[in-house]
């Protein structure tokens, strides 16, 4: 199964393509959606058009976004947040479930620790997939997102699997 990754950011908008098979997985591709221009619409479009190009040539077949943190900055959170709107429209557009998860449980994952700074994560993603040249931090956190959204997705298979097997 093709897992998308996305860690949404108005300015840059990053994510990972893994391939899962069964406990293997795979990476495909990363990279960065840069939003272009000044007015905040045309941004968003511009983040909308990249991210869609994305989808149409890694054709993933599950999606896992990123929750907005929340922090003081409330005009900063908000603009992260339509940011945010574009990450999940894209995959609701593919007709994709959307995984949703928070930045911590994503560290935790991943790391081992809720609190990992950017740089512990890219190192931990550069250990799953050694040689892998990352496009920057925020597609690294996008393929934490990835790896994070197919173990709960094997996870969730083996409980299902299980309970079939009981019934």
């Amino acid at each position: 199964m093709r897992v998308i990754g996305i860690d949404p950011g108005l300015r840059n908008l990053g994510w990972g393509v893994i391939e899962q098979q069964g406990s293997r997985l795979t990476h495909i591709a990363n990279g960065l959606c840069t939003s272009a221009g000044k007015d905040l619409g045309v941004r968003l479009l511009s983040l909308y058009e990249q991210l869609t190009d994305v989808f149409h040539m890694y054709e993933p077949e599950a999606a896992a976004v990123e929750q907005t943190f929340v922090n003081r900055d409330g005009a900063g959170t908000l603009k992260l947040g339509q940011a945010r709107g574009i990450a999940m429209l894209v995959p609701a557009k593919a007709g994709l479930d959307i995984g949703e998860y928070a930045p911590n449980a994503v560290k935790k994952a991943i790391v081992g620790v809720g609190h990992a700074e950017k740089h512990q994560i890219a190192h931990m993603i550069g250990i799953h997939f050694p040689g892998v040249k990352l496009a920057g931090p925020d597609a690294a956190d996008a393929l934490a997102i990835a790896v994070t959204h197919a173990h709960h997705l094997q996870s969730s298979s083996r409980l299902s699997q299980a309970i079939a097997r009981a019934s």
